[in-house]
């Protein structure tokens, strides 16, 4: 059947990239698109970048479309151990792409982005049953039909027009920071209200609002599917 994957949507500051610190970084690899540091204690220590002198790293940093398939199929083919490949900040790939070739003339290099995160968010597809792929990216709202609606963010028309990006995952989980008790408590949204694009098989999740660790998600990903 291939690997499985999920799309964690989310505003900057809510919650997606730390999800990950309970993760074990021995079965865990990133795809760092932008090269940030990660936001939980003790990452520098669990994740080094793989290189031709370090391949024992969990970690790369590119933007670039055609490094981060590759990437992906080298985790499928040479790295068993890793068992969860994160790809954070994704909406990067289009955005870092456009601003490469903001001064190319003509409207095809909208086309060819689409087509390259097409093939980006594709990629797992075809990669081994025990490897989960989980994309990270910011949302964005916009107005349809006197609501407002929240989704995936891309560059220009052609992957809302002909495609929606939601409608390639099974899972996608809406990150949601909220105060309670004067204290930031952070959450992902597992169920659609309409205007969102979350949504999960009918009993994975209990609740709608569960806790924004990846591990947990996982866990009862694993736990839903054995019955």
């Amino acid at each position: 059947m291939g690997g499985s994957k999920i799309l964690v949507l989310g505003e900057t500051g809510s919650g997606k990239s730390s999800s990950a610190r309970n993760l074990d970084p021995k079965s865990t690899f990133f795809i760092n698109v932008i090269g940030k540091s990660l936001p939980f204690r003790g990452w520098k220590k669990n994740y080094t970048m793989c290189t031709p002198e370090n391949k024992e790293g969990n970690m790369v940093s590119t933007f670039n479309h055609e490094d981060i398939i590759r990437t992906i199929k080298h985790v499928d083919k040479n790295l068993p151990d890793i068992k969860t490949l994160i790809v954070d900040d994704a909406q990067y790939i289009m955005s870092y792409e456009f601003l490469a070739r903001a001064s190319e003339p003509g409207w095809n290099k909208f086309t060819e982005i689409a087509q390259h995160m097409f093939a980006v968010l594709n990629a797992p597809d075809n990669t081994r049953d025990d490897l989960t792929t989980i994309f990270l990216s910011h949302t964005d709202d916009v107005q349809a039909n006197g609501y407002t609606r929240t989704k995936m963010k891309t560059i220009g028309k052609m992957l809302d027009e002909k495609i929606t990006i939601e409608g390639l995952f099974t899972i996608v989980l809406l990150a949601f920071p909220y105060k309670k008790d004067k204290v930031m408590e952070y959450c992902f949204i597992t169920q659609s209200n309409g205007t969102t694009p979350a949504k999960a098989p009918i009993g994975l999740f209990e609740e709608t609002l569960i806790p924004n660790d990846l591990k947990f998600v996982l866990d009862s990903i694993e736990e839903y599917n054995r019955g």
